[in-house]
């Protein structure tokens, strides 16, 4: 079972993109739309204003472009509550990722643009050994593995955490179209995921990771053995409607859902990692911080923004004494 070290003084560092993201504001195709909102974005950073609002300390490892972009998403983690004295400038010309978000009836889709952008130069150098050692978890985004040297960056990140005791999570945060090949993909998300004491994702994702080892795998069993034996203390694979499964050494537990009325799917998984993370610093059961997580992902996924709607502890709380929890059918 995760160990955190209760001692250090600070709770969560995020690694990896920070970007924008522009969200049309009208609902169908991206075709029609003509007016879009602009937030603070990027797996990492939307966790990390998650847990800032649920009360933890949070800092973050980060890369923004030397432009108006950049100082916007360094002011706005900034006014949430997060450390930003180590996210670094990017060279000139260097810009921040941006996605676009399509949100229709019935489903969304994401706009990636993300060649050589800023957190993807995030490099060995940056890394500060003893800012990292003083937080109880590191937590580590995917898509930085995607390119160097943001990828090198990653292993020497995590190898300052094991070394000083700081528990490191790994979150999958797949990203299509980000990657150069699936072959690099499966090959360093499984070296990260190997190296983690905590792996988070979805189904999809664990089947990206194991797309080379293990070939036409699909079950959850088997993924989360797999690297229980490599020494992975917890494994979450999350199913969306369908609830989650969390494993550890002692078995599985199945993990409910809030069913809610869904305005857009963004920002879903990284309401669940910050409420999740937040429960277990606290102390909280796995139970309990599988209900909280679900909480905390039903209340995001009602609102326009992924950063800008992330609840706070007291919101999550109040959402589970007023709904219901389901759990999946068996």
């Amino acid at each position: 079972m995760l160990k955190f070290d209760l001692q250090k003084p600070n709770d969560v560092a995020a690694f990896g993109r920070a970007t924008i993201d522009l969200y049309a504001n009208e609902i169908g195709p991206m075709e029609a739309a003509r007016t879009f909102s602009k937030y603070v974005g990027g797996s990492p950073a939307n966790t990390a204003v998650a847990m800032a609002r649920l009360g933890l300390k949070v800092g973050y490892i980060g890369k923004v472009s030397d432009d108006q972009f950049g100082r916007f998403i360094v002011r706005y983690l900034d006014d949430q509550g997060v450390d930003t004295s180590h996210i670094e400038t990017a060279a000139s010309g260097i810009r921040s990722g941006v996605t676009m978000g399509e949100i229709k009836e019935g489903s969304c889709n994401c706009f990636m643009y993300r060649t050589d952008c800023a957190d993807l130069h995030i490099d060995c150098a940056q890394l500060d050994e003893s800012y990292i050692a003083s937080h109880k978890l590191l937590l580590i985004s995917g898509t930085s593995l995607s390119h160097s040297p943001a990828r090198e960056a990653v292993f020497l990140a995590i190898a300052m955490a094991k070394r000083n005791g700081v528990v490191v999570a790994f979150d999958l945060d797949y990203r299509d179209g980000t990657w150069d090949n699936d072959d690099e993909t499966s090959i360093y998300f499984t070296l990260a995921a190997q190296q983690a004491d905590m792996v988070l994702g979805t189904r999809e994702e664990f089947d990206k990771m194991e797309e080379l080892f293990h070939p036409g795998n699909h079950d959850d069993d088997r993924s989360a053995h797999w690297l229980l034996e490599k020494g992975v203390s917890l494994v979450s694979i999350k199913q969306g409607k369908k609830g989650s499964h969390l494993y550890t050494a002692e078995g599985r537990t199945m993990g409910g859902i809030y069913p809610t009325k869904v305005l857009k799917s963004f920002g879903a998984g990284d309401s669940y990692s910050g409420s999740f993370n937040n429960a277990l610093i606290r102390g909280k059961s796995l139970e309990e911080a599988l209900k909280y997580a679900a909480a905390a992902a039903s209340i995001t996924i009602t609102g326009h923004s992924c950063s800008d709607a992330m609840p706070t502890l007291d919101q999550v709380e109040e959402y589970m004494q007023t709904h219901e929890y389901q759990m999946p059918e068996a």
